[in-house]
């Protein structure tokens, strides 16, 4: 009985995509936060020589995940030899270096967000267990959740350096001043 029991559990896929959709709107909800705290006279800082600006990286953030939405959902690409890469990211590039206002920078977070979570939320386990080849040379090959996945990965690291950019301007994160908060009122409770 047992035998069967841990069998069956590792058939079992304990991460799918409604669970990468779920954790992908946390990652954008935190990212917004941190948009909206921002003050736009802020949005034009630029931390360091060659890096973007506050205004640039969330237009990043707000665009980048096109790109997989393109070969994994309208080209469905199996190998990424050949891929003409610049014929999908140009435009995204393009789009990306649009002047836009702090709310338009939110607004565009959230709409493309939940495009975004809404494409993830209908995968199955199978297309997410495809694996895709990449270019010659590179990395090998790599499955779409793999690769689905980078987009929440890649919005965190970017989301790293708002938070430290939001330090250079004098500001606490929100997510800083929530685990401050959670951890003086623990302190507080100890010492009653």
């Amino acid at each position: 009985m047992r035998l069967k029991r841990l069998a069956k559990l590792d058939s079992m896929n304990f991460y799918g995509a409604k669970d990468l959709a779920r954790q992908f709107r946390v990652v954008r909800a935190n990212t917004i936060k941190i948009a909206e705290e921002i003050p736009e006279e802020k949005y034009s800082f630029q931390p360091a020589e060659g890096a973007r600006t506050v205004a640039q990286l969330l237009a990043h953030i707000g665009t980048v995940h096109r790109f997989s939405m393109k070969l994994h959902g309208e080209d469905k690409a199996n190998s990424l030899a050949g891929y003409d890469f610049m014929a999908v990211i140009g435009p995204i590039q393009a789009e990306e270096q649009k002047p836009r206002t702090k709310a338009e920078l939110i607004a565009m977070l959230k709409e493309e967000g939940e495009k975004f979570a809404s494409f993830l939320e209908p995968l199955s386990d199978t297309f997410l267990a495809e694996m895709v080849q990449m270019p010659p040379g590179g990395d090998p090959p790599k499955s779409r959740f793999e690769m689905l996945m980078a987009v929440k990965e890649q919005e965190m690291h970017h989301r790293g350096q708002l938070m430290l950019t939001m330090r250079l301007l004098g500001m606490v994160p929100p997510s800083t001043r929530a685990a401050q908060e959670r951890m003086a009122a623990m302190m507080a409770a100890r010492k009653k």
